[in-house]
């Protein structure tokens, strides 16, 4: 068949277009770390002078990718690639809360039939802080990423490290606001939050984007 003729073949016009190795590769990692960030985030950890909840590791890998899509298939992907987030996002939560609703074997080791539902359970109102701070964070990670893009696209570790800072300060704002305010005080708690990830971001997503970009133009190069 000529080109001419398969241009002018509705089916071949129709047909879908494979996807990159690393949009595929890279939509997979997301939705794994969408769904064990959450879980991760049960602990606190020390990092040196700084406390950060655990799950700040599972958050920063979801904006480099999401910023590394962002960079090598564009911004209307990435920003796809966070709404599609949303249902392993929902999922997970729905499964966890299934199995707390559930009735544990009784043979099951006492610590741990004690410590799943404290580990694991959240109320609905830190669910729904979240799912808005997930969706909040992650578009304005991607909008200030692709914005700072205009005039070149160099820089991409700058960029990522701005739009990441920018959006875990976002992110940790509407958290806490949402899952605590009247019952606790949450300036402290909000700046100490803050501070640890500002730090871990500036440390931590300069270098994994750019480690992540160069390898999604290798796999897309095969």
């Amino acid at each position: 068949m000529s080109s001419q003729a398969a241009s002018n073949d509705p089916a071949a016009a129709t047909a879908p277009q494979p996807v990159s190795r690393s949009l595929f590769l890279f939509s997979i990692f997301y939705g794994g770390m969408v769904c064990i960030a959450g879980v991760l985030g049960a602990k606190q950890v020390a990092i040196g002078p700084l406390a950060v909840e655990a799950g700040i590791f599972g958050f920063i890998l979801l904006v480099i990718m999401a910023s590394a899509v962002a960079e090598l298939h564009g911004r209307e992907t990435a920003d796809r690639l966070v709404r599609i987030g949303f249902v392993p996002l929902i999922a997970s939560m729905l499964l966890i809360q299934l199995v707390l609703a559930l009735p544990a074997d009784p043979g099951m080791y006492p610590p741990l039939m004690e410590a799943f539902p404290v580990v694991l359970g959240q109320s609905a109102r830190m669910m729904l802080a979240g799912l808005v701070a997930y969706g909040v964070s992650q578009t304005l990670n991607v909008l200030i990423f692709s914005k700072m893009a205009r005039g070149g696209g160099r820089l991409v570790w700058f960029r990522a490290m701005i739009a990441g800072v920018a959006s875990q300060i976002i992110d940790t704002i509407l958290f806490i606001t949402i899952s605590f305010l009247g019952e606790r005080e949450i300036v402290d708690l909000m700046l100490g939050q803050m501070a640890a990830k500002i730090v871990l971001s500036i440390l931590l997503v300069p270098a994994l984007v750019t480690v992540f970009v160069a390898f999604g133009r290798r796999l897309d190069a095969r």
